[in-house]
């Protein structure tokens, strides 16, 4: 027996338990009477049973806002920057510590592309990094001297990876789907006392 037929079966027992508590025992019934009691009493045991799971769906999903909120805070306050970037180097996503090293508020710096950071003498490795990061699967490494708007410059080590590809591409809709996308995750490091 399956463990899904064994959790409907747990839920069915634990639904007939509940309405055996205000179980209607008919005396003497009418022809049809014990039908339209069966059939009343299946209508109870399913509500319940929709109850149950009802219940249960909203203790999973407050289980998964509240990992949500735990991700989100690791996420935004992680003590390096975490970049997502599009396949054409445009800034898709970035946490606090990303938009604090480029000096910008995040909402600022959403389709922004990554490059225009980066001081002209490194744009050169840059591009070659990134198209290197979205040919192979494998996390690499790239040091780069970042220039701020303000004229101040930090050196900072790059980890990056591709990230979304899909490995059936024989699937036209997964590999068509902008969900699906290549796109690159980085986390930036600064390199205090480089430059």
């Amino acid at each position: 027996m399956s463990n899904k037929q064994n959790k409907a079966d747990n839920l069915r027992v634990k639904a007939e338990v509940s309405i055996a508590r205000d179980a209607i025992n008919l005396v003497n019934p009418q022809p049809g009477e014990e039908l339209l009691h069966k059939l009343l009493h299946e209508l109870q045991v399913h509500q319940v049973e929709l109850q149950m799971q009802n219940e249960a769906l909203r203790q999973a999903q407050i289980a998964m806002e509240e990992s949500r909120d735990r991700y989100v805070d690791l996420y935004d306050f992680a003590p390096i920057g975490y970049f997502t970037l599009s396949r054409e180097g445009m800034i898709s996503e970035l946490n606090l510590t990303a938009g604090d090293l480029l000096g910008e508020v995040r909402s600022k710096l959403i389709k922004r592309r990554f490059a225009q950071f980066i001081v002209a003498e490194d744009r050169d490795r840059w591009y070659q990094h990134f198209a290197s990061v979205l040919q192979h699967e494998q996390r690499q490494r790239c040091d780069l001297t970042f220039q701020l708007a303000d004229g101040s410059r930090f050196h900072a080590q790059l980890h990056s990876q591709k990230t979304g590809h899909s490995s059936d591409s024989s699937a036209p809709d997964k590999a068509s789907s902008p969900q699906n996308a290549d796109s690159v995750r980085i986390a930036l490091i600064e390199q205090p006392g480089k430059e």
